[in-house]
């Protein structure tokens, strides 16, 4: 009997997501008539934008547009590098692919990083995947996130909040 009520208060909450998902969806389309002043100021050389903007401000957008052109686990892995323990390092310099950490709207945000470990959940990369999912919730942080780490054959290794 428990069992039922769970996954009927499962759809009841998956429901509830779809919808709040839903209703945030078309909000990016408010905002004021001088939108396209500034975007078309942002692409002409010598801009409103540009007008301000020293040569630290150059250097920030250099570094931000880099990284945007680096795929998720190359950010990923970079930012542990930096940041992270030795543990971590050696833990996610096993990532070969991360999906999901780009965009988030703190609703309901899931994040998948892939590594090269095998065995499943009863191989040797389970401890490991919570050093991932932890150093994962240090990069991105949401309201309501889940990254779940995966080895090389799809199985499930390990999951966290971030």
């Amino acid at each position: 009997m428990g069992m039922k009520i769970k996954i009927a208060l499962g759809a009841v909450v998956g429901i509830v997501v779809i919808g709040a998902v839903s209703a945030n969806a078309g909000d990016s389309d408010t905002g004021t008539a001088d939108k396209g002043t500034s975007a078309s100021a942002d692409r002409q050389p010598g801009g409103a934008k540009d007008a301000g903007a020293g040569a630290g401000a150059d250097a920030g957008e250099g570094k931000e547009k880099a990284e945007k052109k680096a795929s998720q686990a190359e950010q990923f892995k970079a930012f542990v590098g930096e940041n992270g323990t030795a543990q971590e390092k050696e833990a996610v310099s096993h990532v070969t692919k991360v999906q999901g950490a780009d965009e988030q709207n703190d609703i309901l945000d899931t994040a998948d990083v892939y590594t090269d470990f095998t065995g499943g959940i009863m191989g040797e990369g389970t401890g490991p995947a919570k050093l991932i999912a932890s150093a994962f919730a240090d990069w991105k942080q949401s309201e309501n996130g889940l990254v779940t780490v995966y080895d090389a054959d799809g199985e499930l290794l390990g999951n966290g909040q971030f």
